[in-house]
């Protein structure tokens, strides 16, 4: 799966880290709710980190369609939250938990 983190480019993650990745989103969903932006900062770093860790960069001159797209690292809890709310599934809509 092809993920782009806005500001950032783009990251191929494999099948094998999509649990994991899906773990960390629904952490990510209990601290938007929770409203505390430290919690979701805590949160939202770990995800990124870990489709950065787990991913590995596209070219830049790819013309790869991005499966999925994150807002960059300094994207506020409401821009996440409205994200969330779009399909109430995380950010990483579409896999097992």
């Amino acid at each position: 799966m092809i993920m782009r983190v806005m500001g950032e480019g783009q990251y191929e993650v494999g099948e094998a880290h999509l649990n994991l990745l899906n773990e960390l989103d629904a952490e990510l969903v209990t601290a938007v709710d929770s409203g505390d932006d430290e919690l979701f900062r805590q949160a939202y770093a770990k995800l990124l980190d870990a489709v950065k860790q787990y991913g590995t960069p596209v070219p830049m001159d790819s013309l790869e369609p991005s499966e999925l797209i994150l807002p960059s690292a300094d994207a506020s809890i409401d821009e996440v939250r409205e994200l969330l709310m779009a399909d109430g599934e995380g950010v990483i809509p579409g896999f097992p938990e």
